[in-house]
């Protein structure tokens, strides 16, 4: 089974990182106000990264990894590896 990371951008311009082995899933939670409390107060509005690992382990060392990122270079990250501005959970690149 992989593991995600994914990267949401949230209302405002603000970034939410985590990660799931269902992306599609866990954004459709975070849409509906069930995910995290951080996604609660700023809805989703669109994917904008997603890297594919194979086990939680690697999963969570890249997830602690982007959370030390200044948003300028998770921003650039995004650019660099991250999906395309038009994509919606069930059309991901994984």
């Amino acid at each position: 089974m992989s593991w995600f990371l994914y990267m949401l951008q949230c209302r405002g311009g603000s970034l939410y990182t985590g990660i799931t082995t269902d992306v599609a899933r866990r954004y459709a939670a975070h849409a509906a106000g069930k995910g995290a409390r951080y996604t609660r107060l700023h809805p989703p509005e669109r994917i904008a990264l997603v890297l594919a690992f194979d086990d939680k382990s690697a999963a969570l060392k890249a997830e602690y990894a982007v959370k030390q990122l200044t948003a300028a270079q998770k921003r650039a990250l995004c650019a660099a590896h991250g999906t395309p501005a038009d994509a919606t959970p069930d059309h991901l690149p994984c």
